[in-house]
C-alpha cells in the first residue's frame, strides 16, 4: 500500500509571525480557550478557516447540557453518557465533563451567553435523546449554538485591540511544524503551523506562524462525506494535519449520523439542514410511509433513543419500505408552540416550502458529528509535545462509541479551558519553550479538488450508517487507488492551492476511518456492521492510528482510559 505523505505540497513560507500560544478554530473550544487563554499569557494568536462566526457552533440548534437542575446531579448525567457511548468511554474524561460543566456553563452566562428562562427567572431545562432528565439549556428557542457563538466573539471582539490577542480570518492551516525528529525519526515538538490566508496574494502564498503550543480546535470531518449536517470547512484538515506531524488518533470509525437531517433528493451535496433532536424531545413522533411510529416498542425511550439507535432503526425502516425517507411528525404540537420554541427551525423549512405546523418533515440520516479524532488526555495534551487537541477535533474519550445529545458544546467549552489553563501553565514555567522548526522527510503530494465528490461517494457507499467488510474493502482498495495514482506520481499541474489541500486532507482521513472501520468487527454506536451486528465485549478499546517517519500507518488496540 501507498505511504502516506509527511507534509502537503506547498511553497517555502514568505513570511513569519510570532505567539506565545496558537490556537486554530473559531467553535465554542477555540473561542473559549483564547479568551482564557489570554488572561494568562502574553501573545494569543486565533486562526479561523472563515470568519469569527464561520465555526460549527453557531449551527447548534438543541442546547447545551449540564447538571443545572437542583434535582439532577452529575452522577445522574454520567450514566447517561456512559449509557450513549457502549462501553467505550473513559469514564475519567466523563467525570470530568460532567462536574466541571454546570461551572462552565455558569461562566459562559458571566460571559454574555443569554439562554431562555423562565418567570422565575432560571435557565429553562428540556429534554433530548438519552437524556433520563431535563438538563439542556437552550437560547432563542433552538438558536443555542449561534447564541453562545454571538457572546464569545463579542467578548473577543471587545479586545481586537489588546496587542496580546491577534485575530487572523480566512485562514487554512497547511501543515503543523515540528522540531527535529527524536532519536528513531518521529517529528519532534510541535513549534507551530503553515498559514494559508485565503483570497489574499497568490492562490499558493503561504506563511509561518511560530508558536510554543498549538492547540487545534478544527471541528469535524463532515466533507468527507457526500451530505453533512457540518460547514463547509469541516475537511478533516486538523486531524489530518496532526496525522502528518505525528501524533496519535484514535476512534476515527465512530461517526454520528443525526437521525432527522431534511431529506432533499439523492442529488444532494454539501451542508443540509438538520431537524434538532429537541425537536423530538418537546414530543415529535417518526412516521414511516405507512405514517405508522416505528420506534415504539424498539426502545424504552421510542424517539428519544440514543441518536445511532434512531438512525439505525430509520435504516432498517428505509430498507423495509424501500424509500429514501421517513417522517417527522409534530403537527400535533401546535402552530404557537412551534413558533415560539423552533423560530429558526421554523424558518429554515419555510424556505423549502415546508409548514411544520401542518406537513409532515421528510428526513433521513446523515453525517453529523466525529466521535474519534486527535488522541488527547484530561488537559487536552496531544501524543505529540506542544500540540493540543479539544471540542470535536479531539478524543478525550468522552463520547465512547456515541455521542449523547448536546455534550458536544458541554465538551468544547469544559476541555477549552482545561487545555487553556495547562498550555499556559507549561509555557509559563518553560516547559513549552520556542523550538525552532525543520523541514519533515517523506513524500509530499497532492490529491486534485476534482475528485473531491467520489471521494465523498466512496465514504458514504462504504463507511456510511451502516457498513459490511465487502463495502469497506471496496472502499479502501478505491481509496488507495487514488491515493497512489496521485502521491507516487504527482500530477505537475495540480496547483497546491485550499481546494487541494483540503481535498488531500478528505483523502487522509477518509482512509483512516475506512481501514479502522474495517479492522473493528462489531457493532457499537456510530459503527455499524452489518456483518457483525452484536456487540463484542472484547472490542471495549480503542483503535489508535498513527504514522511511522516513512508514513506508514500503525494502528493499535489500546485502553480507553489514556495513562
Amino acid at each position: 500500500m501507498t505511504a502516506f505523505v509527511r507534509r502537503l505540497a506547498a511553497p517555502q513560507p514568505g513570511w513569519t509571525i510570532e505567539a506565545d500560544v496558537i490556537v486554530v478554530g473559531t467553535g465554542i473550544a477555540g473561542l473559549t480557550t483564547a479568551l482564557d487563554l489570554r488572561e494568562k499569557v502574553d501573545r494569543v494568536l486565533l486562526v479561523t478557516k472563515g470568519v469569527l462566526s464561520s465555526g460549527a457552533t453557531v449551527w447548534a440548534q438543541g442546547g447545551i447540557a449540564a447538571a443545572l437542575d437542583p434535582e439532577d446531579t452529575p452522577e445522574e448525567h454520567l450514566a447517561d453518557t456512559l449509557t450513549a457511548g457502549v462501553g467505550l468511554c473513559s469514564e475519567e474524561a466523563v467525570r470530568v465533563l460532567v462536574t466541571e460543566g454546570p461551572h462552565s456553563v455558569r461562566k459562559l452566562v458571566r460571559r454574555g451567553a443569554q439562554f431562555d428562562t423562565g418567570p422565575d427567572g432560571d435557565i429553562t431545562l428540556t429534554r433530548e435523546g438519552g437524556h433520563h432528565r431535563s438538563r439542556i439549556a437552550h437560547a432563542g428557542g433552538d438558536a443555542t449554538g449561534a447564541e453562545i457563538s454571538r457572546a464569545l466573539i463579542e467578548q473577543l471582539e471587545a479586545i481586537r485591540s489588546d496587542p496580546g490577542i491577534e485575530v487572523i480570518e480566512h485562514a487554512m492551516v497547511v501543515d503543523l511544524l515540528t522540531a527535529a525528529p527524536d532519536a528513531d525519526g518521529r517529528p519532534g515538538p510541535v513549534c507551530g503551523v503553515t498559514l494559508h490566508i485565503i483570497g489574499e496574494g497568490t492562490r499558493d502564498g503561504v506563511g509561518a506562524a511560530l508558536g510554543k503550543a498549538v492547540i487545534m480546535a478544527t471541528g469535524g470531518i463532515g466533507q468527507v462525506f457526500r451530505s453533512s449536517t457540518n460547514p463547509a470547512s469541516a475537511t478533516g484538515d486538523g486531524l489530518a494535519a496532526a496525522l502528518r506531524a505525528g501524533a496519535a488518533l484514535a476512534d476515527v470509525e465512530y461517526v454520528q449520523f443525526h437521525p432527522t437531517v431534511l431529506w432533499m433528493g439523492a442529488n444532494a451535496r454539501g451542508q443540509l439542514p438538520l431537524i434538532s433532536e429537541a425537536v423530538r424531545g418537546e414530543g415529535a413522533h417518526l412516521l414511516n410511509g405507512a405514517g405508522e411510529r416505528f420506534m415504539v416498542g424498539r426502545h424504552e425511550l421510542a424517539e428519544l433513543a440514543p441518536r445511532d439507535v434512531v438512525s439505525r432503526a430509520i435504516v432498517e425502516q428505509l430498507r423495509e419500505d424501500e424509500s429514501d425517507n421517513v417522517f417527522l411528525d409534530c403537527r400535533h404540537l401546535g402552530k404557537k408552540f412551534l413558533k415560539q420554541r423552533f423560530p429558526s427551525i421554523r424558518r429554515a423549512l419555510k424556505a423549502h416550502g415546508i409548514d411544520m405546523a401542518h406537513d409532515l418533515i421528510p428526513v433521513a440520516p446523515a453525517q453529523h458529528f466525529h466521535s474519534g479524532g486527535i488522541l488527547a488526555d484530561l488537559h487536552g495534551r496531544s501524543t505529540v509535545k506542544g500540540l493540543y487537541a479539544i471540542g470535536e477535533a479531539a478524543c478525550t474519550g468522552v463520547h465512547g462509541a456515541n455521542r449523547l445529545a448536546s455534550n458536544s458544546l458541554l465538551e468544547g467549552l469544559v476541555f477549552g479551558r482545561r487545555a487553556a489553563r495547562d498550555a499556559a501553565s507549561l509555557v509559563d514555567e518553560g516547559v513549552l519553550s520556542q523550538l525552532e522548526p525543520v523541514s519533515r522527510g517523506g513524500d509530499s503530494a497532492l490529491v486534485p479538488a476534482t475528485m473531491r465528490s467520489r471521494l465523498q461517494a466512496i465514504a458514504h457507499e462504504g463507511a456510511g450508517p451502516v457498513r459490511d467488510g465487502d463495502g469497506l474493502d471496496d472502499a479502501l482498495a478505491r481509496l488507495d487507488r487514488i491515493r497512489e495514482r496521485f502521491h507516487t506520481d504527482p500530477v505537475a499541474d495540480v496547483m497546491p492551492q485550499t481546494a487541494e489541500w483540503e481535498t488531500t486532507n478528505i483523502t487522509t482521513t477518509a482512509t483512516v476511518l475506512a481501514r479502522t472501520a474495517m479492522l473493528r468487527e462489531e457493532s457499537r454506536g456510530g459503527h455499524v456492521r452489518a456483518d457483525f451486528p452484536e456487540v463484542d465485549p472484547d472490542w471495549a478499546v480503542r483503535l489508535v492510528a498513527r504514522l511511522d517517519p516513512d508514513g506508514e500507518m500503525s494502528i493499535v488496540k489500546a485502553p480507553l482510559e489514556i495513562g
